[in-house]
């Protein structure tokens, strides 16, 4: 049956089964408001009113003992029923022992508890209950009993403790109510067991007991907290000199603890509160010298606060750097090579002025030396050597000390430099520039501030061995051209040459030391030395800006008047490049070249002129020659450089223009493109992504051919059309 029904266009399904079910159509509820309301207060009224009565027993009303005596059995046989199931609910037993209570059967109770303590003697929460029956009864001796049993048996539940000593004081039994607490105190309780004992003999006025319970204290719990509240007692006592007293001992055997900050500042605060600030300013600077500056952050913030109201103004001072100098230190501690915060310490201690601590802080700073052989983790370290040198020149006038300080930068750039020896090292002063640069870097700025440090104090013997070890050692360019410029400035000719010469050899594709070679020759006037280096310059076989070497070269030739020369340059670089530069450079050289040339004075002045004109006139054909063969080039070797080549026929567009009568605008003009604006695809690598629109340029020579193929196409079309009607 379903091979009937199956359709086999439609791959041999069935009608029902390739049927589009769609969902059915939701329901839409009436949402309008019931025309009767009602609220969930008269709900809830209703659901009360309909709940049914609880059911409870009938009262019984006991008449007789007979009736009350069976009561008793029955309620008995229930609890005991009841324990029999689940003994070890406390619970159970409270219930139990409390009903016996409430029938007066105070032994039959007892008998409950009892045996409640059998089964969990460790539940505290059943002595308590025990005990409180007996005192709401009065039975003062029992209560005794039963809690001098607990504190034995449970003698670290604090509870119990309390609550004893609480019924003996009650009673007015003071002196047990002593014992009680000597015999807690052989435990060892926490601080406030101790603090109860000492608030019980206060309330009775026995300072020497109190002060005995102290001693006892501090030596149980040895913590910053005990002392402080000994010292405090004290001082409500009046007892000054006892207080200051505990406070130092406190100091001698807590000095180094991780709460001894609390210590120092409740101390400081106390000589305060005596009138004695000198006091409490040692005992902060004492703290501030002992305690780890992790933990000193709420000292800091009280010596502030204390030297604000106590101190003058260099005193506060102190306190705020020194609260500045303990974040720098935290910073320090954290990251030891995090050399910004090395810079700012350092700021922070050059402009307090002392100078022995700001050198210790160069030194710590300077000892931790990057640990990759890389320059970039060097970059930032370097300019603590630098800062270092510069504070003992300038701040401290040190000259020996910058000395060493140089000296002991270039030994730590030596690999076989060894950081523990640093501060022997840096007191050697005889080991004078023996150093061997790091083998991967160096830095020039180091050894060029040296050499000039050494210039400052007149020692130019001393400038030249640094700079000459430099180029030696670690040559760079800044040095190359700072030394140079010393020698220059000195008018030391034959160094400045050697210097070149060097440099050169180090470094013989950089344009800018053959050019500036150059222009020192042409500077002394030695034409031909200068021409012979800018031919050595242009024949090396790789150069870094080789347009800026022949720029110098043809700008020194066209300043010497040597125009053959230039022209001959201008062909030498057309044969290495064509660019665009290029030619118009050469044009324009040519449309200038004549003209600064010396004319006959002994002629008229009507043929000065005219001779003038004549050379100008030349000048503008060989100008037209070098746009002419340029065009040429661009037409027939690169004709997809249209722009480059629209560029060069507007330059010769602005020469024929500016050169007023001589110039002839329409030879320019008839080979002007026309410009197109045309539309390409943008093909990226998801494929074709839309159009742009570019102009084109159309030469006359491609028009020309244009319109030839537009005549080829209707001829074709034409003969076609001829053929199809025979």
């Amino acid at each position: 049956m379903a091979a009937k029904d199956s359709d086999p266009s439609l791959g041999f399904l069935t009608k029902k089964e390739t049927e589009v079910k769609l969902p059915r159509p939701t329901r839409v509820k009436n949402k309008t408001p019931a025309p009767i309301q009602i609220t969930a207060e008269q709900i809830l009224r209703e659901a009360r009113e309909r709940q049914e009565a609880e059911i409870r027993p009938p009262k019984q009303k006991i008449t007789d003992s007979t009736e009350l005596a069976d009561y008793r059995l029955r309620k008995r046989k229930e609890f005991e029923d009841l324990i029999r199931r689940v003994r070890w609910n406390v619970s159970v037993w409270i219930k139990y022992a409390q009903w016996e209570e409430s029938q007066k059967d105070f032994n039959r109770a007892r008998s409950v508890w009892e045996r409640a303590l059998e089964v969990d003697y460790r539940n505290h929460t059943l002595w308590l209950k025990y005990a409180e029956v007996e005192m709401k009864n009065k039975f003062i001796n029992h209560a005794r009993n039963v809690w001098d049993r607990a504190v034995t048996l449970l003698p670290r539940v604090d509870q119990l403790w309390y609550k004893y000593i609480h019924m003996e004081e009650m009673l007015g039994n003071v002196a047990g109510a002593r014992q009680i607490f000597e015999r807690w105190m052989t435990w060892m309780p926490d601080q406030q067991g101790w603090n109860s004992y000492i608030k019980f003999e206060m309330r009775y006025n026995e300072l020497e007991r109190a002060r005995g319970i102290f001693e006892r204290f501090v030596q149980c719990h040895p913590k910053v907290g005990a002392w402080i509240r000994y010292a405090k007692f004290e001082m409500k006592n009046g007892e000054v000199s006892r207080a200051r007293n505990c406070y130092e001992r406190a100091i001698e055997k807590l000095a180094d603890d991780e709460e001894a900050e609390q210590l120092f500042v409740a101390f400081a605060e106390f000589e305060e509160r005596c009138k004695e600030p000198e006091r409490a300013r040692c005992i902060y600077k004492f703290a501030l010298d002992h305690i780890p500056k992790g933990r000193a952050e709420d000292l800091y913030r009280k010596y502030v606060a204390f030297e604000k109201q106590y101190g003058d103004k260099e005193g506060i001072e102190d306190a705020i750097v020194g609260k500045r100098r303990f974040q720098y230190e935290e910073e320090v501690r954290k990251n030891p090579l995090n050399y910004d915060s090395w810079f700012d310490y350092i700021r922070l201690e050059e402009n307090t002025g002392n100078k022995a601590r700001t050198r210790e802080v160069y030194e710590r700073a300077i000892a931790n030396v990057p640990p990759a052989e890389e320059k970039r983790y060097w970059q930032r370290y370097i300019y603590l050597w630098i800062n270092y040198a510069l504070y003992e020149e300038l701040e401290a006038e040190d000259i020996e000390r910058t000395r060493d300080v140089y000296r002991a930068h270039m030994k730590i750039e030596d690999k076989s430099f060894n950081c523990s020896k640093f501060f022997s090292m840096i007191k050697d002063q005889r080991e004078c520039l023996k150093l061997i640069p790091h083998e991967k870097f160096s830095f020039a700025k180091i050894w060029l501030m040296a050499a000039q440090f050494e210039i400052r104090q007149l020692n130019l013997k001393g400038a030249r061995l640094i700079l000459g070890n430099a180029i030696g050692k670690a040559p760079k360019d800044k040095i190359f051209k700072k030394y140079i410029e010393i020698e220059l400035q000195l008018g030391n000719i034959d160094r400045c040459r050697k210097l070149y010469e060097k440099y050169l050899e180090w470094s013989p594709e950089n344009c800018y030391a053959w050019s500036k070679y150059a222009e020192l020759e042409k500077s002394l006037s030695e034409t031909e030395r200068a021409r012979a280096i800018f031919e050595l310059a242009i024949a090396q076989p790789a150069l870094d800006m080789p347009e800026l070497l022949w720029k110098a070269y043809i700008d020194f030739e066209i300043s010497e008047g040597e125009f053959e020369r230039t022209r001959e340059l201008y062909e030498r670089l057309l044969d290495r490049t064509k660019h665009l530069k290029v030619w118009i450079s050469y044009a324009k050289f040519e449309a200038s070249a004549m003209v600064e040339d010396d004319t006959d004075s002994d002629l008229p002045e009507d043929d000065v002129q005219e001779a003038i004109q004549e050379k100008k006139k030349q000048c503008i054909q060989h100008a037209r020659r070098v746009f002419e063969k340029a065009i040429n080039y661009f037409r027939t070797s690169a004709p997809e450089l249209k722009e480059e080549r629209t560029m060069l026929l507007e330059e010769w567009l602005n020469m024929e223009s500016s050169s007023g009568k001589l110039g002839d605008v329409s030879l320019v003009q008839s080979k002007l493109p026309k410009k197109l604006k045309k539309r390409r695809q943008i093909v990226t690598e998801d494929g074709l992504v839309g159009q742009e629109e570019y102009m084109d340029y159309m030469f006359p020579e491609e028009s020309q051919t244009t319109n030839l193929k537009i005549l080829q196409a209707a001829y074709r079309w034409k003969k076609q059309k001829t053929s199809d009607d025979e």
